[in-house]
């Protein structure tokens, strides 16, 4: 039986809860991306007909031959590289997985590498097969994470971009990676910071100093009695890039 979310806690030591896209969010994306590329690839076969017609090249056949072709290249080339190259610009998601509030992750929780995105699309080949994606659907139902075979190769899931929930945990395995403190000191400075704006300004002053007393060993509690709340902000700001000191 498919599972529908999944907990992750490797990375981080912080638990956290991700739940799992089924085929049906999966369908909805790749028809979205489909068709956006299929626009995209007709696109330029209508761009290079409409040059041939230009006096200039319909005049000279061997011209407008190789428009059409430079036309039809560009064509191919935007339908066979629009997924894997979104897929890593867009960090994991493409317009269609937008759309369809999903984005991909590792089995980790974090954002795949490019390495990672490469292969699952170099699989969508076999998952193709026979005709409309049937050998990666029947995977989809069958796998504990509805995963096709192309995200079983490469260690991914696609998931539900819930409040960011996969690009935060992507951010604290970074930032656990450049300093020394503890993953429950990570998460605090990070909802303190996430809540900044909301809070009062004698509140998170105060939070803000309470946290440097306990992280900070430079921290200085009489200097900082005169700090501004964007100097205490900007303190916990340098902590979580792995910098000390007051």
């Amino acid at each position: 039986m498919a599972e529908e979310e999944f907990t992750v806690s490797s990375l981080t030591g912080v638990d956290m809860t991700v739940r799992i896209a089924g085929p049906g969010t999966r369908s909805y994306a790749f028809l979205t991306d489909w068709l956006l590329r299929l626009l995209l690839a007709l696109a330029w076969l209508l761009a290079g007909s409409l040059l041939r017609l230009l006096p200039r090249i319909a005049a000279d056949a061997s011209l407008a031959h190789a428009v059409m072709v430079v036309a039809v290249i560009l064509a191919l080339a935007t339908y066979f590289l629009y997924q894997p190259v979104l897929e890593v610009l867009m960090r994991g998601r493409t317009p269609g997985l937008r759309k369809a509030g999903a984005r991909i992750a590792t089995v980790e929780g974090t954002t795949p590498g490019t390495g990672a995105l490469l292969i699952r699309n170099l699989l969508r080949l076999i998952d193709a097969l026979p005709v409309f994606y049937v050998v990666g659907l029947t995977c989809c139902l069958l796998t504990k994470q509805r995963v096709r075979l192309g995200d079983m190769v490469a260690g991914t899931v696609l998931v539900l971009d819930e409040a960011d929930s996969v690009q935060s945990l992507g951010r604290l395995s970074v930032q656990m990676q450049r300093t020394a403190l503890p993953a429950e000191a990570l998460q605090l400075i990070h909802d303190l910071l996430d809540r900044w704006r909301s809070l009062e300004e004698a509140q998170r002053t105060r939070l803000a100093r309470e946290l440097l007393a306990k992280l900070d060993p430079g921290f200085d509690p009489r200097r900082a009695e005169a700090s501004s709340a964007r100097a205490l902000q900007g303190r916990l700001e340098a902590l979580l890039a792995g910098k000390r000191g007051y």
